[in-house]
């Protein structure tokens, strides 16, 4: 009994022959893939076929992880947009002008980034946005007078220190004759520094009864949290 397919099967050779691989011949003919391989058993190719094939399965390799990039991008970008969108609804629910709750965030970025040791108030970062919270924060809890933070910056050998002086005193809108400490790390010398890193830059406000509380307050709130949990 002859397959419903048998008519295609001359065709099928025929493009098998010129180096089609089985399966653009699948999709050009509707054929099966299985009956294909029954049709080509006999066909031997060519040295230039085989090539041929080869270079359309790179072809094709390259073309897949292309989209199989663009769909990876596009799902990152719907999860970035889904996370931004929640984060929105929960913000929408707090008062940002409440000093509490400001002065309970403060705590919590101090008990994780601030300085622990010193007995001054200090905070450190690479990012201008968690500094910038740091002094807007003091500021409109305490009513600190910014002019007292001495900024000291932590940066690389290859680095130009007016530069990164410039970028933090622009970043932070503090004056330059707050910058007065540049340290430079020897260990980094011979070793060439990524574009935009401007290195760290620590904050010092000198006041330790500001530390304190936020520590207290962070510490009293975690152990809140945990003694309620179950």
């Amino acid at each position: 009994m002859k397959s419903r397919w048998f008519e295609l099967k001359d065709n099928a050779v025929r493009l098998r022959k010129r180096g089609f691989s089985i399966g653009k011949i699948e999709r050009r003919l509707g054929v099966s893939r299985s009956t294909l391989s029954g049709w080509f058993k006999d066909i031997t190719l060519t040295e230039r076929q085989k090539e041929k094939l080869l270079q359309g399965w790179r072809y094709g390799l390259v073309k897949a992880r292309r989209k199989a990039v663009l769909w990876h991008n596009e799902q990152k970008e719907k999860r970035l947009k889904d996370a931004r969108d929640q984060a929105l609804q929960i913000l929408s629910k707090i008062d940002a002008e409440d000093i509490h709750i400001l002065e309970l965030a403060l705590s919590i970025l101090y008990l994780g980034e601030g300085g622990k040791i010193t007995e001054e108030t200090t905070l450190g970062s690479t990012d201008p946005l968690i500094l910038k919270f740091f002094i807007s924060s003091l500021e409109k809890i305490y009513g600190f007078n910014v002019d007292r933070v001495h900024c000291e910056l932590h940066i690389r050998a290859d680095q130009n220190h007016q530069k990164v002086k410039n970028f933090w005193s622009k970043e932070l809108s503090l004056p330059l004759k707050n910058f007065k400490s540049v340290i430079i790390d020897k260990r980094t010398v011979g070793s060439k520094t990524y574009k935009n890193y401007k290195g760290v830059c620590t904050l010092r406000c000198g006041n330790v009864a500001i530390k304190r509380r936020l520590i207290n307050l962070s510490k009293l709130y975690c152990e809140e949290i945990v003694s309620k949990r179950g």
